[in-house]
């Protein structure tokens, strides 16, 4: 949320008094974050404590508190867990919203900070705690589970012919529309190869475990520490580790080391892993799949989002993501 809500501050101060006990000096909304039904602020306590305010206005998921929460109990650090109320819960009732608060982290992710050896290191073996730890039943049960759904891959063929249909003055959407064209044969190449290995794992008895989801490095935080996080745990589901790994050398890590390299020193920290190279093929097929779906419909007619549309594609390029998922494609 970019503005601030309708909500008085002393409002949401009071609820932090009577909810955390927390004597409030400071309280600042922070214009982060595109998400219009959450507001964020930054608290300081009378302790000299910052903290993180969490405002959630709307549609309100649970599990994307309960579950860093439990991460956090579990003793890993590198998830930041949600304070408790004086009652002992992971969020306090706030009128038709949801209040959670968490210690203050000033720090940079992956993508303005080049991560160090030692964070790489530290980056693997907090994921293998992660896909290690037993998740209680109730909980796993109310994270959503990978059914390799075709939905982008259905999205990628249906916005492809609407995309020749459409006309549009937009330097750059017709600049798109060209290359769309250009690339039309190899994209529903790319989008048939992840239809077979979808329905390759389908029938395959996979270990399922908990995955972040969307494990770029801008979900990685450092602080000024130099400490990790591993951060925005909304999109959590149970699926194979390859979910996951598939971030890990494929060349968009901004890590500034070539692919293979970047994997060898995460696996440094992660251990030992038999990582299956059907799924990780699959994966990595499926979000390019993914990212042409939402480049797609940057290329209607639309004034927003032109830094964004100016990088669209880039994955085509020689020595990128496509030809990392090949490459991977032909291993397995």
């Amino acid at each position: 949320m970019l503005e601030p809500p309708n909500i008085s501050d002393d409002s949401v101060i009071a609820c932090l008094r009577d909810e955390y006990g927390l004597g409030i000096l400071e309280f600042v909304f922070l214009p982060i974050g595109a998400d219009r039904s959450t507001a964020v602020y930054r608290a300081g306590a009378s302790d000299s404590t910052p903290y993180f305010v969490k405002l959630r206005l709307n549609r309100f998921n649970a599990t994307s508190v309960e579950l860093p929460k439990f991460l956090g109990d579990c003793g890993i650090r590198q998830v930041i867990a949600p304070l408790a109320t004086e009652s002992g819960r992971p969020w306090a009732e706030f009128d038709d919203a949801k209040l959670m608060l968490y210690p203050f982290v000033e720090g940079r992710n992956g993508y303005e900070v080049t991560l160090s050896d030692r964070h790489w290191r530290e980056f693997g073996a907090a994921l293998n705690q992660i896909y290690e730890a037993s998740i209680p039943e109730p909980l796993v049960g109310r994270i959503r589970r990978e059914d390799y759904s075709p939905r982008w891959r259905e999205d990628v063929k249906r916005l492809l012919g609407e995309t020749e249909a459409t006309g549009s003055d937009d330097a750059i959407a017709v600049e798109l529309k060209a290359f769309l064209a250009s690339k039309r044969d190899e994209i529903l190449d790319l989008v048939h190869r992840a239809e077979q290995l979808a329905d390759s794992l389908q029938s395959r008895d996979m270990e399922f475990v908990l995955c972040h989801f969307d494990l770029h490095v801008g979900n990685v935080l450092i602080d000024s520490g130099e400490a990790l996080y591993i951060v925005d745990w909304d999109e959590a589901i149970i699926a194979p580790k390859e979910r996951d790994l598939m971030f890990v050398g494929r060349g968009l890590m901004n890590s500034g080391r070539a692919p293979a390299q970047e994997e060898s020193i995460f696996y440094e920290g992660y251990g030992e892993a038999q990582i299956d190279q059907v799924a990780l093929a699959y994966y990595r097929f499926e979000r390019i799949v993914e990212d042409i779906s939402e480049d797609c419909v940057q290329i209607f007619p639309t004034s927003e989002g032109v830094l964004d549309r100016e990088r669209s594609f880039q994955f085509f390029q020689p020595g990128g993501v496509l030809d990392v998922a090949r490459k991977t494609d032909h291993a397995s």
